[in-house]
């Protein structure tokens, strides 16, 4: 392969992965069967490797792989020769004279996708799989099963759609706030599974996707608190790693690299927000917590006097105990570092088993008051919860190396 043709080959991959999820969810809408939408757009994807690293990239390559995933489908449900076949080879038909589609096809598929007739963890997955263009091995990994029981448990989630005729479609403005909830859920999980270092795109169609939303429930308090919280943690997304790859906590970061475009969004959306007479909720309050760290112009000048607070009214509209850790941590920050160790001390250790965070921010203050054994011993149980080869386990190290050797009994300062 010359080079010119490799370099078209990467564009054709690319071009493939930014328009797949559109070209499933278009082509669900039109047939209203999941599985020849998919079948039917893997043909054109493959056509396409196959044939634009020769003939050269076309015009818009989204019309080129619409069109061919169009024509297969067509294809296919002529062969079928059924009623069904032919009602959904008219709607395919009418579809082509038609300039736009009434609202973002991506969109109607989340809401399929986030019914609430489906399970939690089918919602999710499906979102991953489908919308986010995750493979079935990727989400497979996020949820810690095998590739074969996620392919499984997507297969019947797949079922349940067409089973309970779940319908493909942005619900009527009667049942949008029910369903927003969990629309909101799924998206901020897509968003913190492309939150890493290697997976942009991903957080971007989540960021993409929330927007949209906002668009089409410009009321929606609780879509644009979750705008303005992800635009937030966009707006440092470029310093929360180093150049080694490594993790930089956010005390460390670089506030001069933080975006100014972003965050600046991020206060408007927040501003807008109105509630209505309602309680402010959970991602709202998320929202407004980010937005006291974003307006610190340095980690020393944070308010945490105004953060605590706002951690006791997000522990009071949806307790959890991640949220609980993170108060506990603001109140050390706020009242000092023997302060903080009393409230983690407080937490329910039992419910946090297995979650690093906790022995981290134990060694963490442990180490500012000086008690290095102990922080020693806290750090070492940290790492004892993460993966040997990790930004957090490479982090934690760093900070277990940092800590002075032969101190001998801790001092309480």
């Amino acid at each position: 392969m010359t080079a010119a043709t490799a370099k078209v080959a990467a564009a054709a991959a690319s071009a493939v992965a930014a328009e797949r999820a559109s070209m499933v969810a278009t082509l669900i809408r039109l047939t209203g069967d999941w599985e020849l939408a998919e079948d039917c757009v893997q043909d054109a994807v493959e056509k396409a490797l196959r044939h634009w690293p020769e003939a050269g990239l076309p015009r818009s390559p989204a019309a080129w792989l619409t069109t061919a995933a169009r024509n297969r489908a067509l294809d296919v449900l002529r062969r079928r020769r059924t009623e069904q076949a032919k009602l959904a080879e008219r709607a395919l038909l009418d579809e082509a004279a038609q300039t736009a589609a009434d609202c973002d096809d991506r969109l109607s598929l989340i809401f399929t996708c986030c019914h609430p007739a489906l399970p939690l963890d089918g919602r999710v997955a499906l979102t991953l799989k489908t919308v986010a263009g995750l493979s079935t091995a990727q989400v497979a990994d996020a949820f810690l099963v095998s590739e074969s029981t996620m392919s499984q448990r997507l297969l019947r989630t797949k079922r349940k759609i067409s089973h309970a005729a779940i319908p493909y479609r942005v619900p009527p403005a009667e049942l949008l706030a029910e369903r927003t909830d969990g629309v909101l859920a799924v998206l901020y999980l897509v968003f913190n599974a492309g939150y890493g270092q290697l997976e942009r795109l991903l957080a971007d169609e989540a960021l993409r996707l929330v927007r949209l939303l906002v668009d089409l429930m410009p009321s929606a308090d609780e879509a644009r608190g979750l705008l303005a919280l992800i635009l937030f943690q966009q707006a440092r997304r470029a310093t929360r790693f180093d150049a080694a790859g490594d993790l930089v906590s956010m005390e460390e970061q670089d506030r001069s690299r933080w975006d100014p475009v972003l965050t600046a969004e991020a206060h408007r959306e927040l501003r807008r927000a109105t509630h209505s007479g309602r309680p402010p909720g959970p991602y709202w309050l998320q929202a407004r917590i980010a937005a006291c760290h974003a307006s610190a112009p340095s980690a020393q000048a944070t308010p945490w006097h105004a953060i605590v607070p706002l951690y006791d009214a997000l522990l009071a509209a949806q307790p959890s105990p991640v949220a609980a850790l993170n108060r506990a941590v603001a109140v050390g920050f706020r009242d000092g570092f023997a302060a903080g160790l009393d409230a983690l001390d407080a937490l329910d250790a039992d419910v946090l088993t297995g979650y690093h965070l906790l022995p981290a921010a134990r060694a963490d203050f442990l180490r500012r008051v000086g008690r290095t054994d102990a922080a020693r011993a806290a750090y070492e149980d940290a790492l004892q919860l993460v993966g040997e080869d990790t930004p957090e386990a490479r982090f934690l190290r760093r900070r277990l190396a940092s800590l002075p050797v032969g101190s001998g009994a801790d001092r309480l300062s």
